[in-house]
């Protein structure tokens, strides 16, 4: 018998009398740091062209990263992950991925709340939500028709005092974003902020959101850009949102579109991978393929990502 003979065959029809199967991709990976149970979840991935990884490489070193990753030239599909933190009695959801699609051809992402019901997560659970920024892929989530409907009443949403303030006139003269995105983010900014504006809890530069979870202003990518400290029992894990794309290990000072200070957001970018390099410490970041748990590695005077083993 032949090997393509031998392959079974799959129609993709559903057979009678068998149960419809979940999603075939896993979406949904769980760690645990010390006592603090941390879920990763994936939002979906947002297919963008490939100049936004660093406007401010030449076109051929681009070329030359993605040939070295298989990855086509055009368009790169970013994961978008959020991550779910129970500690202390507190259940954290730590952003909120994009919800909606606003217009911009992103039908594959804002799968979150459809996710949440699919791990069994009530969302009037959720005590705290903590925003790493208030870019519309870290917030539409909570602007999803019904959502704000079953959240608690005293929930609390972290986000940096310099955040809020940023978005009363934000400034996009240093970005290089495809069209329409400024404007999408503008409007979900201003919707997020007048409907939540009673839930937030501001601060400045650092705050402890349960035991063990710290929230602690780096700036860079928006002003008031902020990554999460998990730290338990000797184990620690930092939630990096968007201080660390993809290609920033071996480009650390690539300029990625989105960043409203690409020369700040580079310099956040390298101290932290330093830091994250030298500790041994785990990493999650927004835009790191899923499940984007790993840890950082020195490879001469750039870095290198080293995912963990899954353990199932």
């Amino acid at each position: 018998m032949s090997q393509a003979e031998a392959k079974p065959r799959t129609t993709g029809r559903q057979e009678p009398g068998r149960p419809k199967p979940e999603e075939l991709v896993p979406s949904r990976y769980a760690v645990r740091i010390g006592e603090i149970e941390v879920l990763i979840i994936s939002d979906g991935v947002l297919p963008l062209p490939t100049t936004m990884l660093g406007h401010n490489a030449d076109a051929a070193d681009r070329a030359v990263w993605l040939d070295d990753m298989f990855l086509p030239r055009d368009a790169f599909d970013w994961a978008l992950n959020v991550v779910l933190v129970r500690s202390g009695g507190q259940t954290i959801l730590i952003d909120a991925g994009l919800g909606l699609d606003p217009d911009l051809n992103l039908p594959r992402a804002g799968q979150l709340i459809k996710r949440l019901e699919g791990a069994g997560i009530d969302l009037a659970s959720v005590t705290d939500v903590v925003l790493t920024h208030l870019h519309m892929d870290h917030i539409g989530g909570l602007l999803v028709d019904g959502v704000k409907d079953q959240l608690r009443s005293d929930l609390r949403i972290h986000v940096a005092a310099a955040e809020t303030k940023f978005w009363e006139a934000p400034d996009f003269s240093h970005v290089s974003m495809p069209p329409g995105f400024p404007d999408a983010l503008r409007a979900t900014a201003k919707r997020f902020l007048s409907e939540y504006g009673s839930h937030l809890k501001l601060f400045d530069d650092r705050s402890e959101v349960a035991p063990g979870v710290v929230v602690q202003r780096t700036g860079g990518h928006t002003p008031g850009h902020s990554v999460v400290r998990l730290a338990s029992g000797g184990d620690r894990l930092t939630f990096a949102g968007d201080a660390v794309f993809a290609v920033g290990f071996e480009h650390p000072d690539w300029y990625n579109g989105f960043e409203h200070d690409p020369e700040e957001a580079a310099r956040v970018r390298i101290d932290l991978l330093r830091e994250l390099a030298a500790n041994g410490e785990q990493l999650v970041a927004t835009h790191l393929p899923f499940p984007s748990v790993g840890r950082v590695a020195l490879d001469g005077d750039v870095f290198r990502w080293v995912p963990v083993f899954w353990d199932y």
